[in-house]
């Protein structure tokens, strides 16, 4: 069994229940250490100035629409997918939370034509999606205003997608590439207008095995046989504590490289 079927699975089952949705992002938040490193970024570097217009862009599920929110509180955020039922699955979570400052829209990234409208632009594990990437690099400078700024987290080539060369078979489905070098990104971004001011790799030494023993291991028991399912909170009960300081040390550390990237970027 992939990473992707098992992912949708758990966003059908929540789809429509907003007290297990809550539950549903509380989960991706725990386990998932790229979003420990994605709110810590911007906790840390994006200054909350007030009345800022933020875009979340490919907001998937909608958890870090919903993390903005809470942390912007002043901020209205516009969030995209391309996909139409989970950009309705937002927005009926959203009402239903009463949450009036997010609004959520059917978009391609490579279609978009936003002018100078954003303070803050966030995207977490999108561009590895897009073939068209450089085109999204210049979508999202053009949609920035000046001195605007874009986090991208996306997997890096060095064992990014849980793939090691463009031959491999990915674990994560649906990527258009393995992912992405520094020189890479980088060059992209200052093409398309945009200034990276930072570069940092996630999914280091520590990172790696956390993310193999919380997320792939289990996903690979669920999918060998239903029956073992049932072994998985027992699994989790003797390696979970392992895995969150695993997690956290790959946060605390300064990770010489990573199968993560993280890219700040600032609009000249």
């Amino acid at each position: 069994m992939k990473y992707d079927p098992v992912k949708r699975t758990f966003g059908n089952l929540v789809s429509r229940n907003v007290f297990l949705r809550k539950i549903f992002y509380w989960i991706l938040d725990l386990m998932f250490l790229r979003s420990w490193h994605v709110r810590k970024e911007v906790k840390e570097k994006i200054t909350n100035t007030g009345r800022m217009d933020i875009f979340d862009a490919g907001m998937g599920f909608g958890q870090y629409t919903y993390f903005l929110t809470k942390h912007f509180r002043d901020a209205s955020i516009f969030a995209v997918d391309v996909k139409d039922e989970q950009v309705e699955d937002c927005k009926y979570f959203f009402s239903k939370c009463k949450i009036d400052r997010a609004e959520f829209e059917i978009a391609d990234l490579t279609k978009i034509d936003y002018k100078d409208r954003f303070d803050f632009i966030l995207s977490v594990d999108v561009m590895e999606h897009i073939v068209e990437d450089e085109l999204v690099f210049k979508n999202f400078a053009n949609a920035l205003k000046k001195g605007g700024r874009l986090l991208v987290n996306t997997p890096s080539d060095l064992g990014g997608s849980d793939a090691h060369d463009h031959d491999d078979e990915s674990f994560i489905e649906e990527h258009a590439r393995v992912g992405y070098s520094k020189k890479d990104i980088t060059e992209k971004m200052e093409r398309a207008g945009l200034k990276v001011t930072d570069f940092r790799y996630s999914y280091g030494k520590f990172g790696t095995i956390s993310w193999r023993l919380g997320i792939k291991y289990p996903i690979l028991i669920a999918g060998a046989s239903k029956i073992l399912i049932l072994i998985l909170p027992f699994y989790y009960l003797f390696t979970l504590w392992l895995v969150l300081i695993l997690m956290w040390l790959d946060l605390k550390s300064e990770n010489k490289e990573g199968t993560g990237v993280i890219v700040l970027a600032e609009k000249q």
